[in-house]
């Protein structure tokens, strides 16, 4: 039976920040299983880079079906975490059942993945204090406040926290989480 790898999302999560990961693993063996607010189809959205904006634009995504609410999760029967991006943590991180499977992955020190905006996840947990981590760049104020250290980095590694900035950082933050993964909990 392969290892099982947890990853939590909601809607107006980056695309390719759910995807990427989600097929990456899945090639390594791993059965993967998205976790959202409710067993319903997730909508996601694209972040693009136009000229003339200040900052990245957002279009609509992908849709997909989230395996689990996350009231069902039982973090124990996962091996790893990935934390995407998007606007989806900016309210998941409200949220105390997440809390709580977040703080399990990092209390075990199983491997975690983040990237974007999903240290705003980790940080509400409780558990960035002390800790060195990329994301984006527009929230590295909210990641020195939960005690980080931010870095601008496209795949930063401290312990089994993998982290990256953005989807422009995949095959490193992949490359990097994927070692980890193997070293801790081989497919």
């Amino acid at each position: 039976m392969a290892k099982k790898v947890l990853l939590i999302t909601g809607d107006a999560a980056e695309s390719l920040e759910v995807l990427y990961p989600y097929q990456r693993l899945r090639e390594e063996g791993y059965d993967v299983h998205v976790a959202g607010p409710s067993r319903k189809k997730l909508n996601f959205v694209v972040h693009d880079f136009v000229d003339g904006y200040d900052t990245f634009t957002e279009k609509p995504g992908y849709t997909w079906p989230a395996d689990f609410a996350f009231v069902e999760v039982r973090p124990e029967n996962y091996v790893a975490l990935v934390l995407p991006g998007g606007r989806a943590p900016e309210y998941l991180r409200n949220n105390p059942v997440v809390q709580r499977i977040v703080r399990h992955f990092f209390a075990a020190e199983k491997p975690v993945a983040q990237i974007c905006h999903g240290p705003l996840v980790s940080a509400a947990a409780g558990v960035l204090n002390g800790r060195r981590t990329a994301a984006y760049p527009a929230i590295a104020p909210d990641v020195r406040a939960a005690g980080a250290t931010w870095v601008d980095g496209e795949a930063v590694v401290d312990g089994t926290l993998v982290s990256a900035r953005g989807w422009v950082d995949h095959p490193a933050w992949m490359r990097e989480f994927v070692q980890v993964l193997r070293a801790k909990a081989p497919a």
